[in-house]
């Protein structure tokens, strides 16, 4: 077994290890969440942590790690009687991002339960968990329906495993910790709010600082056994701050006045619902606990907030991460009160435990002439670079939009765009299954062991049911797409209040997007060229963040955008053969600059047509005099053309529908 980096040698990264340690003191905390840029230690403070857990005593032989003194009455291995048990140390189980639901909850063998009834389970991950940390790196990219799964675990503190009426529960009580790179994608609100806490980590600029973290980390994998032995007293220490606070906390008072600046923080911050009020009392009690002290103060109140609100406050993901602290401390101070006065200084801790936000100490170690102009568009004002760039325009205000999908079926990653065969969803059918079963479509497996009982000898009132008999069910759901925008940023889209408008249906469509699990790309021309102003990513706050910075000006080489695209798919499907695109090409139709342009398109056009690409364009022409141009358009492409307001959810048109075109192709 590998020696893990300790946990006291970890440089900086304050508030992520108190937040670890928070919850090694009271699992009832939640979890935690880490988000951060890649390298910032992440995942190696976590796997630090399980070392410092108290061992953990378990009944002999017992798959799902039941406590001998109170165990669980329903577990399968079931029942045992309380006495004395085995001592072993904490797991650390981790989840790989693409684990199936099988091995994340268990296994039933449907076969013998048929067949003999009997309720052979195999345990997953979440029973391994039991009493130690489940941890998940890369949460955001983890697919939607083992997240609910692993979040109601969470929340109830047992795994339930049902197939075809038959069901198996099993305790799994476990501290639940995701890491993430908000570059590769957000998760979703509801599910951020089943974190108990959040930290954001970044690397330090501190010269001194990084030579520190680097010298240690060669050190360590120079000879891990040896620099982990260097660190084994500051380790200790941990350790045993640990199980004292442990002992502490059932006795730490959480007073009213300390409950009502809870309450009044979480009212001025405006969060939903009420499991931050509850997570921040936790929290506060927890830092008490690890201070060494048997009352909340307003500093543990103070540093609750900082870690159990932040991920609460965001509506979409364009909103910046944080907290106002200027804020934060004017609703402490407002409502200050009993829980403030300091405490028994010959009370536990005497002073020497330090404040609630400290972790432990860092050891021993110290121009466009060819395009038509729009009405508006010669009062703008322009930068110094020349050539008819103008200033960007801010985005209007986002709607909901129209659903827009793929037609037909695919077999894309899971998501909430366009029908697809899926694990999960409504059934459709049945099949042999192919490799493990997962799930059973109960009558299909009926009607075919049916006709063979009497060859098969059936005498009582079971089933004689054979491997063979046995019929996967197969469902459909929705898959998560590549939506590819193409965006004409040329002169003839350059009004500040026409672009405006149009980055503002860009970022409803984004915001579309990110509810559906898709991955976004942007694609930009304007002058005499197109640039990948974003290639294909999750991280739709990176393209809104683009689309808000976009120039505009020059001539519009529509063509140019389009061939550019076109490789971009090319390039995508050969990473992600299974993910379906949808292209969104936003503009008002017009193709000027080189020999024959509007021809130039056309060809560029029909290869998307080609290739069944599927395929919508917004069209943004705007004025009396209107030339039809991006219908045209469409229809080179083979998809259909939305007017900006047609896009809307709550416009007349009522567009709700796939693209047509490429549905009458795929017929």
């Amino acid at each position: 077994m590998s020696t893990p980096f300790p946990f006291t040698a970890v440089v900086g990264q304050d508030d992520l290890r108190l937040a670890l340690l928070l919850n090694a003191v009271s699992p009832a905390v939640g979890g935690v969440l880490v988000r951060g840029e890649k390298g910032t230690a992440k995942s190696t403070a976590v796997r630090a942590l399980s070392v410092l857990l108290p061992a953990v005593s378990v009944v002999s032989g017992c798959r799902f790690s039941c406590d001998p003194a109170r165990p669980d009455p329903a577990c399968p291995d079931g029942p045992h009687e309380p006495g004395a048990g085995v001592e072993r140390p904490a797991r650390m189980v981790e989840l790989p991002v693409g684990a199936s639901e099988d091995r994340l909850v268990g296994a039933l063998d449907i076969e013998r339960a048929l067949s003999e009834g009997v309720k052979a389970f195999e345990p997953g991950l979440l029973a391994d968990a039991h009493r130690g940390i489940l941890y998940v790196d890369e949460v955001n990219l983890l697919h939607d329906h083992l997240v609910d799964l692993l979040l109601d675990a969470a929340a109830m503190g047992a795994s339930y495993v049902e197939r075809e009426g038959v069901s198996v529960r099993h305790a799994s009580k476990f501290l639940l910790v995701g890491t993430m790179n908000p570059e590769e994608g957000e998760l979703r609100p509801q599910l951020l709010d089943r974190f108990g806490l959040t930290v954001e980590v970044a690397a330090s600029r501190e010269p001194d600082q990084r030579v520190e973290v680097v010298r240690r980390r060669l050190a360590y994998d120079d000879d891990p056994a040896g620099f982990a032995g260097r660190w084994a007293d500051e380790e200790a220490s941990v350790r045993a701050r640990i199980v004292a606070a442990r002992t502490l906390l059932p006795s730490v008072l959480l007073g009213d006045g300390a409950l009502r600046q809870i309450a009044a923080t979480c009212a001025a911050f405006e969060v939903d619902g009420m499991r931050a009020d509850i997570v921040m009392a936790r929290t506060a009690t927890a830092l008490a606990a690890w201070a060494g002290r048997r009352e909340v103060l307003a500093e543990d109140v103070r540093q609750a907030a900082l870690l159990a609100l932040p991920h609460r406050r965001r509506r979409n993901p364009f909103d910046a991460p944080g907290l106002d602290e200027d804020k934060l401390d004017q609703t402490l101070e407002e409502h200050s009160g009993e829980g403030d006065e300091d405490p028994d200084p010959d009370g536990p801790g005497g002073g020497d435990g330090g404040g609630g936000g400290q972790p432990p100490s860092e050891g021993p170690e110290d121009g466009d002439a060819g395009a038509r102009p729009e009405a508006g568009d010669s009062g703008e004002p322009q930068t110094s670079g020349g050539g008819g760039e103008r200033q960007p325009a801010r985005a209007a205000e986002p709607f909901r939009t129209k659903v827009l999908s793929v037609p037909g079926l695919g077999e894309g990653a899971a998501g909430r765009r366009s029908r697809a065969r899926t694990e999960h969803g409504r059934t459709t059918g049945a099949r042999r299954p192919r490799g493990t079963l997962t799930k059973l479509h109960l009558a299909a497996t009926v009607q075919a062991a049916a006709p063979h009982q009497r060859a098969r000898g059936r005498s009582g009132r079971g089933l004689v049911v054979r491997r063979d008999d046995l019929r996967q069910a197969t469902r459909e759901g929705r898959e998560g797409n590549l939506v590819l925008f193409v965006v004409d940023a040329s002169g003839s889209m350059a009004a500040r209040q026409r672009m405006g408008a149009v980055k503002g249906a860009v970022l409803s469509l984004l915001l579309d997007a990110y509810q559906r699990r898709d991955k976004v790309g942007l694609v930009t021309f304007r002058g005499s060229a197109a640039e990948v102003a974003l290639p294909p990513t999750s991280s739709v706050d990176a393209a809104a963040v683009r689309l808000e910075s976009l120039p505009t000006g020059g001539r519009t080489p529509l063509a140019a955008g389009l061939l550019r695209a076109h490789e971009v798919l090319r390039v995508e499907r050969l990473r992600d053969p299974a993910r379906r695109a949808l292209v969104v090409v936003v503009t008002d139709g017009r193709a000027t600059g080189g020999p024959e342009p509007v021809a130039l398109a056309g060809r560029a056009a029909r290869l998307f047509a080609a290739d069944g690409v599927a395929s919508v364009v917004v069209d943004c022409e705007s004025g009396p005099v209107r030339l039809g141009l991006a219908g045209q358009l469409a229809g080179e492409l083979g998809g259909t053309a939305v007017t900006l307001d047609e896009l809307r959810a709550d416009s007349i048109a009522g567009l709700v529908r796939d693209v047509q075109g490429t549905s009458r192709r795929a017929a």
